[in-house]
């Protein structure tokens, strides 16, 4: 496998739904899409981790970042853990370390 291959193992393409893999960070100072860290995309979000609030918080930041509705997102798991999945339905915009493929 080519390191250029390595670089795109958070995300996959299944037709128009971005399969990502995140690793989410509660409780931070401000809102950001940060950088790869393994098979995972590292997301940090205001909001504090309770009950899946900061999940919840976390997908209605991404929505605005990818250009969706709140209802194309869907978490496939981890609503109460910092490892998720999340399957975003047709993005009109992509963070810069997402590619059409």
């Amino acid at each position: 496998m080519r390191a250029r291959d390595l670089e795109h193992l958070f995300y996959e393409w299944d037709g128009d739904v971005l399969v990502v893999n995140i690793l989410g960070t509660p409780s931070a100072k401000r809102d950001v899409i940060g950088k790869v860290r393994g098979n995972q995309l590292k997301i940090s979000v205001k909001a504090q981790p309770e009950s899946g609030r900061a999940t919840d918080y976390m997908v209605s930041f991404l929505a605005k970042e990818f250009g969706v509705s709140v209802s194309n997102i869907e978490v496939v798991y981890g609503r109460e853990s910092i490892h998720k999945q999340l399957r975003i339905k047709a993005p009109k915009k992509l963070p810069k370390n997402i590619e059409y493929e």
